[in-house]
């Protein structure tokens, strides 16, 4: 089927439909059909500092933190970053600022464009990635902030070579794409090293063999989280200090999970760019990502918006749990609105957090990949549960008869949040 393309007259959300029909599949790993559209763009050669962040969790608040710490400094800041939660403007920024429809339309125009002088069809993630290089060209951004979406080696992103590599973690996540055990998957991220750059490994398991061979085979210098540099919380749990070789910094806390800052810390610190001590306690203290236990009052109800889809992700969002039950204890008890996609570990997630859910209100969402509401319920075997016909209902009723003492918890995908926002904003 022949689709005609939109022109710079139509909205973005009928761009982002049609980059949806462009390609056959949703997801295509391989660069063949990318990187000649990429060079006829421009976008492959650029004059940035560029630095690449893959891994299975993390890679937002690292790439989050990155951008805020050089943005501070006063460097002029591209971030990219996938998937958005409330607006697909969310997935490219200029110092802080999302893109704005007008940018991504004109950068979809000349993506298109050129996509059909060669004669190759996109995917959506390949089509709105390029329309993001290209709008960092445009705007002639310092600095590349770059969150790979899938894997590393045959991800779009890599059609760009970074001078810093950051892989924050391995999971076992995507395994029908990435491979069934965690070597497999830590080749694929370890494709985005390059000759002789620095490589931060920020996962706090042990390093992957796969990661050390690649980093080693391209003479890259490879700099590993409690090997080569190392985080502590201060006794009085306001600050944390930041050591490596020759540095040792005091900082704040912030919002997001420390591993993931110091990561971040650390490959700034490598990079050979100018910042200042102030830029990161400024840059830390002012970075902020949707999603990541995310607090908000709605309608007098206190919700927490949490993306964690998989085993890490999950630990982080009980940590945080906990400490917020601590200081804020007049809730005793936990609602879950809750959802995933199928191709997840439903039944790991479930399991991490039974101990502090009280109550499971369960919908199937509305997109392709969506777990049924039966794998839901198999996987919340003895649990308290109600399910409806969407997660805007479920939410609905939540913050209906949910009492004063209760917390509402929205978690298990993206898209879960991303229903709950659309309700809220419909609503206001």
């Amino acid at each position: 089927m022949k689709l005609d393309a939109p022109s710079i007259q139509d909205d973005l959300m009928t761009w982002l439909t049609y980059w949806g029909h462009v390609h056959v599949t949703g997801i295509d790993l391989g660069l063949e059909r990318v990187i000649p559209v990429a060079e006829k763009l421009g976008v492959t050669q650029t004059s940035a500092k560029v630095f690449t962040v893959a891994g299975t969790n993390g890679k937002g608040s690292t790439t989050t933190t990155l951008a805020s710490i050089l943005t501070e400094q006063g460097y002029r800041v591209g971030l990219y970053q996938s998937p958005h939660i409330y607006r697909f403007n969310e997935r490219v920024k200029l110092n802080g600022q999302e893109a704005s429809d007008q940018q991504l339309i004109e950068a979809f125009v000349k993506v298109d464009q050129v996509r059909r002088e060669c004669g190759l069809s996109l995917s959506f993630f390949e089509a709105t990635t390029l329309a993001a290089f290209l709008i960092f060209q445009q705007q002639a951004c310092d600095i590349w902030v770059l969150e790979v979406g899938l894997g590393g080696r045959l991800d779009v992103v890599n059609v760009i070579d970074p001078d810093v590599a950051v892989i924050t973690n391995i999971g076992l996540d995507h395994t029908d794409w990435l491979g069934d055990t965690i070597e497999k998957i830590a080749f694929e991220k370890a494709g985005i090293i390059r000759s002789n750059i620095p490589v931060i490994f920020g996962g706090v398991q042990t390093l992957p063999q796969a990661i050390a061979d690649k980093a080693a085979a391209q003479q890259a210098q490879l700099y590993v989280l409690g090997r080569d540099y190392f985080y502590q919380v201060a006794p009085d749990q306001k600050s944390w200090n930041f050591a490596s070789s020759g540095t040792t910094l005091k900082l704040p806390l912030g919002s997001l999970a420390l591993e993931n800052i110091s990561t971040a810390v650390a490959a700034l610190l490598v990079s050979g760019i100018d910042v200042s001590q102030a830029a990161i306690t400024s840059g830390i203290e002012k970075a902020h990502l949707a999603g990541r236990f995310e607090q908000r009052i709605i309608k007098n109800k206190a919700v927490v918006f949490d993306a964690g889809h998989n085993g890490h992700g999950v630990d982080f969002l009980l940590k945080q749990l906990r400490n917020f039950l601590e200081y804020n204890k007049q809730y005793t008890e936990v609602i879950a609105v809750f959802s995933m996609l199928a191709d997840k570990d439903i039944k790991a997630v479930v399991n991490l957090l039974k101990p502090a859910v009280l109550h499971w209100k369960v919908a199937a969402l509305s997109v392709p990949r969506a777990a049924p509401v039966t794998q839901l319920l198999d996987a919340l075997d003895g649990e308290i549960t109600q399910q409806y016909d969407s997660i805007r209902e479920a939410f609905s009723v939540a913050l209906e008869e949910s009492r004063p003492h209760q917390l509402i918890l929205v978690c298990g995908s993206f898209h879960t949040l991303e229903a709950v926002w659309e309700y809220l904003e419909k609503c206001q």
